[in-house]
């Protein structure tokens, strides 16, 4: 565990698999005394999906700070602030393209160029099946580029009964990436 609480930012696209954002929102609640700062920014169309696949606006009562898309005044925008680690949960297909090509027009694209170029933590949990080559290959530069392709492909191991807890599997493996301690199942242990 950290000596003492972290800043992390966490951004939800609108790649389908709200239950993922849901899940890690609720991890990150349970585990508070380990941030100093939790940092949020949900697309409208993350906003959408989110309704959609879950029926609700729950995002809405988190009690996070929420940033808006194009706020280049968050903290995490800058290379000199104290955030560690971006986890963007889901990752769309389209949002992974622009950071492997650098485009920083927007505020999770900005911060994922800086966690990049200041070798810190970007943690992208990708969501799209199948895949396409250039999705392969932009999945290839994050990867030589220091950030971490966590597909959001759940495991079976921890015989999981429920959607949430399938989805566990997986944004449990992405806080760990992050050097979060949470409670999860580990293999054989």
């Amino acid at each position: 565990m950290h000596s003492k609480p972290v800043n992390i930012a966490i951004a939800v696209t609108g790649a389908s698999g709200a239950i993922y954002a849901k899940v890690l929102f609720d991890t990150l609640l349970k585990h508070k005394e380990q941030f100093a700062n939790i940092a949020v920014i949900i697309s409208d169309n993350a906003k959408q999906v989110w309704e959609y696949e879950l029926n609700n606006t729950d995002y809405n009562k988190y009690p996070f700070t929420f940033y808006e898309k194009n706020n280049f005044n968050a903290p995490f925008a800058s290379g000199s602030s104290s955030y560690t680690a971006l986890i963007v949960c889901p990752c769309s297909m389209g949002t992974l393209g622009r950071i492997t090509a650098g485009i920083s027009n927007d505020l999770v694209t900005r911060a994922a160029d800086v966690m990049l170029k200041e070798r810190r933590k970007l943690i992208l949990l990708t969501r799209d099946t199948p895949l396409n080559l250039i999705h392969i290959k932009n999945m290839e530069t994050i990867t030589l580029a220091g950030g971490i392709i966590c597909p959001a492909t759940p495991s079976f191991y921890s015989k999981p009964k429920t959607f949430e807890e399938l989805a566990k599997t997986v944004t449990d493996r992405a806080l760990s990436l992050a050097g979060i301690e949470v409670n999860s199942f580990r293999w054989n242990e």
